[in-house]
């Protein structure tokens, strides 16, 4: 099948608008009239384009509509969170198919049910898997997996589920979020920022000119090496400083803290933040101190990058009592930078995923019109 380079500009213009009329596909593809209504012929006859009514202009004339076809197909979604997977099928102009949410290890369980939801027939052209990991390519070349046993694991259980033949891309779960947060998020209109994300780990997703930065091994951001401690007494352990910011340990340093009168021990660290957040003494003083904590790493991240806004995100990082620590002592050992709270809430892994999707599904279709060509 061949596609003209136009017909594939239409179609990648129509995709990020969802309905479109012709002016309005020539406006957005730089292509004059007559070539885009060759384009939309082309992308009609291979059903990657159909007819979706028509439109009244201010002249009392009507245009006809466009919207992408059955051919264009779908794309999924997945974010394999570190207590929940979730999961969503979406049409390649980003309208939502299907969703679903499992706990881990459900979730090949839950990918299954997410494809069978899916539209009859029409093809699954790309799928982005968020996971807590650095990714790597394997020594096979079969493609992209989780570096280490964080992921590993519960990605190759999942991979099952996935059709043969599909592309598959890995994706570090923070810099989905980030994603999330820089398109319909706390850093929307801002094009450089850090997303700081607290929570039974820690991990940082630097976004500069709009776009994330993954560095020379895909690891970037991966503050949990950064060392720790680091004295003249004590050398840095693995991955000490996610091992001391992550909520096992906020939790171990809440059970020390308890006093006798102060209650059942919170287990969770929702329990925690919800006691700090009712005025409970002794939760309202771990969290501060935690707050601090974050503050000195959000510190170390403003030292290196200077991002002028640090987004906070995670299970303990996006609460809002965080947020007056985590400022006073930003400020006290650096430089002005702004710092709030996320708004994405826990689907922001997913959204963000679903977005990169979406771009690889576009890819995929004009692709691989380009290599049958």
């Amino acid at each position: 099948m061949h596609l003209s380079e136009s017909a594939r500009v239409v179609f990648d213009v129509l995709a990020g608008t969802g309905t479109a009329t012709r002016p309005q596909l020539a406006a957005g593809a730089g292509l004059s009239k007559p070539t885009v209504s060759t384009a939309v012929a082309e992308l009609e006859a291979v059903e990657l384009a159909a007819h979706s009514g028509r439109a009244s202009g201010g002249t009392g004339r009507s245009a006809a509509v466009y919207r992408l076809g059955p051919a264009a197909g779908s794309v999924l979604a997945v974010d394999l969170g570190p207590a929940k997977t979730r999961v969503r099928g979406c049409a390649l102009d980003g309208a939502l198919l299907a969703e679903g949410t499992g706990s881990r290890q459900e979730a090949a369980d839950t990918v299954r049910k997410v494809l069978d939801a899916l539209p009859t027939g029409a093809p699954l052209r790309a799928v982005v898997v968020a996971v807590g990991d650095v990714t790597t390519r394997d020594g096979e070349g079969a493609g992209e997996r989780p570096a280490t046993a964080k992921a590993g694991p519960v990605f190759d259980a999942m991979a099952v589920a996935l059709p043969e033949g599909v592309p598959v891309h890995l994706e570090n779960n923070v810099n989905c979020a980030a994603l999330a947060e820089l398109h319909e998020g706390a850093a929307t209109g801002r094009d450089t920022f850090g997303y700081l994300r607290i929570g039974v780990g820690i991990g940082l997703a630097v976004v500069i000119g709009g776009r994330v930065l993954r560095g020379a091994n895909g690891a970037a951001g991966e503050v949990a090496r950064i060392p720790y401690p680091w004295d003249e007494s004590r050398a840095p352990r693995h991955e000490g400083l996610e091992q001391r910011m992550g909520s096992r340990m906020l939790l171990r340093r809440a059970a020390e803290a308890w006093q006798d009168g102060d209650g059942p021990c919170p287990r969770t660290a929702e329990r925690l933040l919800a006691l700090s957040g009712r005025g409970h003494a002794t939760a309202r003083a771990v969290i501060d101190a935690h707050a601090a904590d974050v503050g000195r790493l959000a510190a170390a991240v403003a030292a290196v990058l200077d991002p002028g806004l640090i987004v906070l995100g995670g299970g303990t990082g996006a609460d809002p009592q965080l947020l007056p620590g985590v400022r006073a002592e930003l400020d006290r050992l650096s430089w002005p930078t702004e710092v709030v709270s996320s708004v994405v809430g826990d689907t922001g892994t997913v959204a963000g995923a679903s977005r990169l999707a979406v771009a690889h599904g576009i890819q995929t279709v004009t692709g691989a019109v380009r290599a049958r060509h």
